[in-house]
């Protein structure tokens, strides 16, 4: 379809027109040019498919789909093939129902615990966000649909969303939160991306041109449209300069209106119009034209959902093996509301319509009779003291307990951000009351994101399911007795407690601000380098097999900037039962040119074992693997020297380690001044040798030889040889005057020499 002949045919107010939704979940058509109009979808684990009346927020109902595992869930399999899995059923589903894109995935860096939606965003490491979402918008889009990687950028609370200002620097954004968005672009090009509501250091992201056209179109390559998220349009004129192509829901044709006004005056170019039309146009015939006949199974794709649940459970404790159970061996207690009314889906925008939905006390009763009491509700936070006695009784009369907690609702939902780390009050407190009967206590946890655990270190087992979507009863009762062997790791760090968050004291900001103080330091990055204790770390999660990792083997020992370094490593399965093992890469810089964490994530595999079986995995480090963002250079920038390769099956489990030496091809921009410090020049290879003729010899008293330090004791005594050597360090050119006779024409001719010793 030539969509430039069909924008030469508009007129003005149809071009403005198609800037903007229909309604809550259509783009506008223009039948006379034969241009339909095409549905979207919130998502990303299911539809969200709204017929009529729709409405933002799902207060009206959507049509029956199926709920697969929320991110906070799948991102916890570590598995590209697991997301692309996930994908493709979506992305089927939508052709089945006509949706031509799907709202997700949602790659927004969890800062903060307490941040609302964070059962929809991937990861604190934006290394694990960027792979696993790519590998999800290759799974959508190779059904011929779209989808909107969102919210781009630094969108990581609900408080004040629409107008706080994310108060972050330059290198923080490029480290921590473009890298997902940038990764998914480069390798999945999403058909859409959204906009986020805030301020990014004080402009609007969908008002930012350096955001949308400089960063995301004209750097990293992206061809589709840019579309913004509900309501989050400011000022349209200027997010049409910036980027933003469509704006949804629309505003009734008032910002129309402002795009017409502003063509006619011409502060705005018809250019920029046309060009958002046309990325409009492409998108509705890039899915009409590709319109495929499907059926949406529910009952086939319910299935789906409970397989993709098994990958994403994670193990978290197993003390004396107190997991898998016995079928019908183990006098099982089932306790806690959760058992019979499952949370398994977060509350908001993406809220799923699904109906088959079977809870744990009906799935167990396959395995054996089980006595259940509810202990607590699964909705409010109220010690009901019958509920506790019954609860109580039912566990001194089991062999294992399997208590089935987590977060309501209310807790947490996309809105509003969570108060607390905490578990319902109740909660704790019949956990607390059961240990005192009971010692061998597993609890299950259902949970966007982490919370704290005051009864880790008295129950045996700990089963993190996250939000595992419709079919987690049957993936937890399969992991509970070993029918399926958990494989999930973290995706997130467990904190001990709140407090020792790196966000702590910035979150979630006041007078309209929220400054992102801890920089670069977010999740394991913080807690590793305050050598903090934490419940659980990044990567981590059990099996009921047992993995050997070894023979860990780089290509080469060095490596220039433009080439790239394949480690690899073996992974044995030394137990009885099949399973899978995350192997995890980190790299950490030990030339000291930056402030940089103990390490960071640059690869990981999930490999599938039989007993017995070892496999070979191959993970390739570039450049970016290396670098950290300069800012004097606007760009990355690895500094010459070694690197030391880990590799392990968690943050904190490092088994194998290997050293590289990296050999930069950048030369940073370096310009001496009179207010230039030896220290700089004496680092610098070129300048080394100058400095030391011509400059360290007016350092006069300073570096004074060593007869007169001893002919001067006190003096000696006073300025020791370190000092010495510190203050020659930080003693900038200008200063050389104050030490000795060193006249200004001696000290301009030194860095006038020194420069051209630069070219």
């Amino acid at each position: 379809m030539n969509v430039k002949e069909i924008v030469s045919k508009m007129t003005l107010e149809e071009k403005a027109g198609m800037c903007s939704g229909a309604d809550f979940w259509h783009t506008r058509g223009v039948e006379r040019l034969g241009v339909p109009a095409v549905m979207v979808s919130d998502g990303p684990n299911g539809l969200r498919k709204q017929a009529n009346q729709a409405d933002h927020l799902g207060v009206n109902e959507s049509i029956e789909a199926v709920c697969f595992p929320a991110a906070c869930a799948t991102s916890c399999s570590f598995d590209r093939n697991v997301m692309r899995k996930l994908g493709k059923a979506i992305g089927k589903e939508c052709q089945a129902e006509d949706l031509s894109v799907i709202l997700g995935p949602a790659v927004n860096i969890k800062r903060s615990p307490l941040c609302g939606r964070n059962f929809e965003y991937v990861s604190e490491d934006p290394y694990v966000a960027g792979e696993l979402s790519a590998a999800f918008i290759q799974g959508v889009q190779s059904k011929d649909v779209g989808t909107s990687i969102k919210h781009f950028a630094a969108n990581n609370q609900e408080y004040h969303r629409m107008s706080v200002s994310s108060e972050v620097d330059e290198r923080t954004l490029r480290e921590i939160y473009y890298p997902p968005f940038e990764t998914a672009v480069k390798k999945a090009q999403p058909w859409t991306v959204m906009n986020s509501y805030n301020r990014i250091n004080g402009i609007f992201a969908g008002e930012s041109k350096e955001l949308l056209t400089d960063i995301l179109r004209d750097e990293w390559g992206f061809k589709g449209l840019v579309v913004s998220d509900w309501g989050a349009v400011s000022d349209r004129v200027e997010g049409l300069k910036a980027g933003v192509d469509l704006e949804m829901p629309g505003s009734l044709g008032t910002n129309d209106q402002e795009i017409i006004k502003a063509v006619r005056d011409g502060s705005l170019s018809e250019e920029i119009l046309d060009q958002a039309v046309e990325r409009i146009l492409k998108l509705i015939f890039r899915y009409t034209e590709h319109r495929k006949k499907e059926v949406f199974d529910r009952k086939k794709d319910h299935k789906k959902a409970v397989e993709l649940a098994k990958q994403c459970i994670v193990l978290l404790k197993n003390e004396d093996k107190i997991l898998p159970l016995k079928d019908g061996k183990d006098e099982i207690a089932v306790i806690g509301g959760f058992a019979a009314k499952p949370r398994f889906q977060g509350g908001g925008s993406g809220h799923i319509n699904a109906k088959q939905v079977p809870s744990a006390v009906e799935i167990l009763q396959n395995y054996q009779k089980v006595r259940y009491a509810e202990g607590f509700s699964a909705k409010e936070d109220v010690i009901d003291q019958k509920l506790v006695k019954d609860a109580v009784e039912a566990a001194k009369k089991a062999k294992k307990v399997v208590i089935f907690a987590g977060l309501p609702d209310s807790f947490e939902s996309e809105g509003y951000d969570r108060s607390h780390m905490r578990l319902p009050d109740c909660q704790n407190y019949l956990i607390k009351k059961i240990l005192k009967v009971q010692k061998n206590v597993v609890v299950v946890l259902h949970n966007g994101s982490p919370v704290e655990m005051p009864w880790a270190d008295d129950v045996k087992g700990i089963v993190e399911a996250y939000l595992c979507g419709e079919g987690a009863a049957e993936a937890v009762t399969d992991i509970l007795y070993g029918k399926t062997n958990p494989c999930g790791k973290l995706a997130e760090t467990f904190p001990m407690k709140l407090e020792d968050n790196p966000s702590y004291l910035n979150f979630p900001g006041t007078d309209e601000k929220v400054s992102y103080a801890e920089g670069i330091f977010v999740g394991y990055r913080y807690y590793e380098a305050k050598k903090m204790p934490v419940r659980f770390p990044f990567g981590h999660g059990l099996s009921y097999t047992q993995f050997e990792i070894s023979n860990l083997h780089l290509n080469q020992k060095a490596v220039k900037e433009s080439e790239t370094v394949e480690v690899s490593v073996d992974v044995k399965n030394t137990g009885k039962m099949a399973g899978k093992e995350v192997v995890q890469l980190y790299v950490r810089d030990t030339t000291g040119a930056a402030i940089r964490p103990e390490k960071e994530l640059k690869g990981f595999e999930a490999v599938e074992l039989e007993p017995g079986e070892k496999k070979t995995v191959t993970m390739t480090l570039n450049k970016r693997s290396f670098a950290w963002y300069n800012v004097k250079i606007h760009d990355w920038y690895a500094a010459t020297g070694d690197y030391r390769i880990m590799v392990g099956n968690s943050s904190q489990n490092i088994v194998e380690e290997a050293v590289v030496h990296y050999i930069s091809e950048t030369e940073l921009p370096f310009v001496v001044t009179k207010d230039t410090i030896l220290g700089d020049l004496l680092a610098h290879e070129k300048l080394r040798d100058y400095t030391k003729r011509n400059l360290m010899e007016h350092m006069g008293v300073l570096v004074a030889d060593e007869n007169t330090q001893k002919a001067n004791q006190a003096a000696a005594e006073a300025i020791t040889t370190e000092m010495q050597e510190a203050m020659a360090q930080y003693t900038p050119i200008r200063s050389l005057r104050s030490f000795s006779d060193y006249p200004n024409e001696e000290m301009e001719k030194a860095v006038r020499e020194l420069n051209e010793l630069l070219k």
